[in-house]
């Protein structure tokens, strides 16, 4: 790999190659595209690009790249914030964390996302699913893509002749500094990997499905259905399980008084692999208790069973409610 031949490549076709991998990246191609950006700062700098030119091609690309997501999130809601999470090396924590995000900091998450890691990718198609309107999507989206964009750029401006010095450093020891990058990457790809293997063995506990739960609820002695989809999940569809209690994951721990240990216990989310679910019921089992399962399919295959729910305005009394939670 030579640095200076990469200079003058970018130098020759900058505002394509910015614009290609930009959109890649946003799309969701495993192609950093902030390098770039930094670099092209620099020859910037030089006098190789036009500074100007680089953000205009880069936030058009950002853009668009942001804007499919965020049209897929409206035609598609949750299978597609589902897809995402299942292919992302975190899957676990993929939905819940930029979820809770939008909790606390509301449409200004658009703005940081792409400063946060893990949260960019998610939160595009979220607002879509959540019918944020798509003006309001573009403002601050466009906002936080200008920030991205202007920030990466400056980076490279004011530490111009650091680059530099690296890319002489690249052209004495390109294949070598290429190498130890391959590495670098390979080994973080390794331990994310590692970490969900971890994660999928924690999420190996029996599931109960919607089959052998329906019965059971016009039963004598009916399990307690807990809900631990986020606020944010809930207000996106408001259904509902009948009867079923809302407590959300984090709370699981603080609210053990209200679920008795003799009890048969059922928790169910909408999320990939009933992750939150299934987190619940092992932090029950840790504290003594046996009769605790994850519903398998959660909310999703409730309702493609075909089998009734309740919301927050009308309720369905196939089942007797049980007392609302205060």
């Amino acid at each position: 790999m030579d640095g200076m031949n990469t200079a003058s490549v970018m130098a020759h076709n900058g505002l394509t190659l910015i614009f290609l991998n930009v959109l890649a990246e946003r799309v969701g191609l495993p192609l950093p595209a902030a390098p770039t950006l930094i670099f092209a700062g620099a020859l910037a700098v030089l006098g190789k690009l036009s500074a100007p030119a680089v953000f205009v091609a880069a936030f058009v690309a950002c853009v668009l790249g942001d804007t499919l997501w965020y049209a897929c999130g409206v035609r598609y809601g949750r299978r597609v914030v589902g897809l995402l999470c299942r292919i992302s090396l975190s899957p676990d924590s993929c939905v819940r964390l930029t979820e809770n995000r939008f909790v606390q900091w509301g449409r200004l998450t658009l703005v940081i996302a792409k400063f946060v890691p893990g949260l960019s990718m998610v939160v595009r198609p979220l607002a879509g699913m959540l019918k944020l309107g798509w003006w309001q999507f573009e403002v601050f989206n466009g906002l936080g893509a200008a920030l991205w964009v202007g920030a990466s750029i400056a980076v490279g401006m004011i530490f111009h002749d650091q680059i530099n010095q690296l890319l002489l450093w690249l052209k004495d020891f390109g294949l070598t500094a290429f190498s130890l990058l391959v590495v670098v990457a390979l080994g973080f790809v390794a331990f994310k990997w590692w970490q969900r293997r971890r994660f999928a063995a924690m999420l190996r506990v029996a599931r109960i499905t919607v089959h052998e739960l329906h019965p059971l609820l016009a039963g004598e002695a009916p399990p307690i259905v807990i809900d631990v989809r986020s606020s944010i999940s809930r207000e996106a569809d408001d259904r509902r399980i009948p009867g079923a209690r809302v407590i959300v994951l984090d709370e699981v721990m603080q609210r053990l008084d209200e679920l008795p240990t003799d009890s048969e216990i059922v928790f169910y989310c909408d999320c990939p692999n009933e992750a939150s679910a299934a987190s619940a019921a092992r932090r029950l089992m840790k504290v003594g208790y046996v009769r605790v399962r994850p519903l398998l399919g959660g909310l999703t295959a409730w309702v493609s069973a075909g089998y009734p729910v309740e919301t927050e305005h009308a309720m369905q009394l196939e089942y007797p409610p049980r007392k609302a939670l205060p």
